[in-house]
């Protein structure tokens, strides 16, 4: 593997990983709701942007997608193989 294809797969790794930010959202509305910290208060108004959710959303969409397709072309390759 070279290095780009390695980083890239550093990202997906990083994007499954971590939570999506509706989870984190949906939690700091809940410790904002507890406790009224400014430093929740302004995560969850970055949180809420809708710039931020979209990026968000489409950074996991894209890495699912990349997934599926890397997956596919293993199917096919093995496929491939048993038929010769």
């Amino acid at each position: 593997m070279d290095e780009a294809m390695v980083s890239a797969e550093r990202w997906r790794g990083q994007v499954r990983a971590r939570g999506s930010i509706e989870q984190d959202r949906e939690a700091l509305a809940r410790l904002i709701e507890y406790d009224h910290d400014p430093f929740e208060t302004e995560l969850y108004e970055s949180f809420s942007d809708p710039q931020n959710r979209l990026v968000d959303r489409a950074e996991r969409s894209y890495a699912g997608q990349y997934d599926r397709r890397l997956r596919r072309l293993r199917e096919r390759a093995r496929h491939a193989e048993v038929d010769e």
